[in-house]
């Protein structure tokens, strides 16, 4: 099993906390659209003809592009790669894009899950995001997906920035629930080195992010969802049953997946590889017929580690048994002995030889993973 996943870097404006990769100029349009249906020409071999069962469109802001661009690149992929008929289709996708029209496109074109970068339901929040949606059309475009047909919905909700009162998030989070949003993608703000909040905070233009009301934010959104069916399945993400994001849980899984434009990660079990985090230099690579990436072959301790750290963010935990089957009963004696002032702090528990963050773990979980590290 096998997913693909496609960098589209373009965005309507630049929000002041992120750090992806992406322009805020169209001009390079066509020809991006044009390198990525050669890439996909130059990697198919890539997956080594595993049935692929997810297709996901990130970025930047995918619903920027026109549908015939869209259509393109999914007709291109169906003719290269063994698509399942089942295979999750994702487009990421900002409100503002999402008119009923574009909706009624996307659905007939194959997409058949939204992710939504809704972020709050609170204009004040809006603004001081810089996002380019209002509080109207972030609950309109869940409204207009639902009556398009779009069931198997997510929406991003950022929590703990400095406009976000606890009410305030209790409102965000109820409305999603109202609408019976069925998977939320929920984030702490962040300060990422290089972001225009980054260097509004330097200049003491906005005050920093305060890190105690983050926590608080995150630990009343568990009950809420809790109490509202939802499953925390990852530290980030919360699902219905049945509504858990499948391209998603194959990273998770330490599934192969192939990364298709600038910035994008490739991995095939034994090694990684990233494209070239600028537009003209993929552009002119591959028009050069070469893929501009770097390659780092992982070695039994790095894929170790990383099993680690994405295990111990899912509610499914790292298995003790996988970690000898795959690398060896001293690891699993390691792996156990480094765990056991985490579970005297209350902050895992050894569950069937499984080791699973508590819900208090889980507001340390990067910092406990990388204690774990061989």
């Amino acid at each position: 099993m096998a997913g693909i996943y496609l960098h589209i870097p373009f965005c309507r404006r630049a929000c002041y906390y992120c750090n992806f990769h992406f322009s805020t100029t169209l001009r390079q349009k066509d020809a991006m659209v044009k390198s990525l249906l050669q890439e996909m020409q130059l990697q198919q071999p890539y997956l080594q003809g595993q049935p692929v069962h997810t297709i996901y469109f990130g970025g930047g802001t995918p619903s920027l592009l026109p549908d015939a661009d869209l259509q393109q690149l999914l007709e291109k992929l169906h003719q290269l790669f063994p698509v399942s008929d089942q295979a999750e289709i994702t487009l990421e996708a900002n409100p503002d894009d999402l008119q009923p029209e574009k909706l009624q496109a996307l659905k007939a074109m194959g997409i058949n899950r939204l992710s939504i970068g809704v972020q709050s339901f609170h204009e004040t929040d809006l603004r001081w995001m810089n996002r380019a949606h209002n509080h109207q059309q972030a609950l309109q475009c869940i409204l207009d997906a639902q009556a398009a047909g779009f069931h198997n919905l997510s929406i991003d909700l950022i929590y703990g920035g400095p406009t976000l009162s606890d009410e305030g998030w209790a409102q965000n989070v109820r409305q999603a629930i109202d609408l019976q949003v069925p998977h939320l993608s929920c984030y702490a703000l962040t300060v990422e080195p290089g972001t225009a909040l980054d260097h509004f905070i330097r200049q003491h233009k906005v005050a920093p992010v305060n890190p105690d009301k983050a926590a608080r934010h995150f630990e009343m959104l568990t009950g809420w969802l809790a109490a509202a069916g939802y499953e925390h399945y990852e530290i980030s993400n919360f699902a219905l049953p049945g509504y858990r994001s499948r391209h998603n849980s194959s990273y998770w899984q330490g599934q192969p997946y192939l990364g298709l434009g600038p910035s994008a990660h490739s991995f095939n079990g034994h090694s990684r590889q990233w494209n070239v985090a600028n537009n003209s230099s993929y552009i002119n690579a591959i028009q050069q017929g070469k893929v501009p990436f770097e390659l780092e072959n992982l070695t039994p301790d790095m894929m170790l580690n990383e099993y680690i750290m994405t295990a111990l963010r899912t509610s499914e935990g790292c298995h003790l048994y996988l970690v000898e089957e795959r690398f060896g009963a001293d690891k699993r004696r390691r792996l156990e002995t480094a765990s056991r002032e985490y579970i005297l702090a209350g902050k895992m528990v050894n569950r069937n030889n499984t080791l699973v963050l508590t819900p208090e773990g889980k507001l340390f979980a990067d910092g406990i993973a990388a204690a774990l590290f061989v």
